[in-house]
């Protein structure tokens, strides 16, 4: 069943450019101003939506000298991926199963 942290992980996903955010990151662990090289974004903006991200718990920082790298948890996404999984295999057995309520 998916929870309320879920939704605040698919909430933080809805959005291109955070989706944009997490696919980068996905290949490895950027600072803001990588970030703001790859997707074009204000420093400001792109601030907002990493703090979105990291309050959703996909992002965690890593302190480096003066900058500050972000990088994903990817167990994050792995929960949800295996909440989305069993959402789809429940759908997928009900269809299967042809049941309908009666109204």
């Amino acid at each position: 069943m998916l929870t309320s942290a879920d939704s605040d992980v698919l909430k933080a996903l809805a959005d291109p450019l955070r989706l944009r955010i997490v696919t980068l990151l996905a290949r490895e662990s950027l600072c803001t101003t990588h970030l703001v090289e790859e997707t074009g974004a204000r420093q400001t903006n792109l601030s907002n939506h990493l703090k979105v991200l990291r309050e959703a718990g996909l992002v965690d920082t890593e302190p480096c000298g003066r900058w500050t790298y972000y990088r994903l948890r990817p167990e994050a996404l792995s929960a949800l991926a295996g909440e989305l999984t069993g959402l789809a295999a429940a759908a997928q057995e009900a269809a299967d199963n042809g049941r309908k309520r009666s109204c």
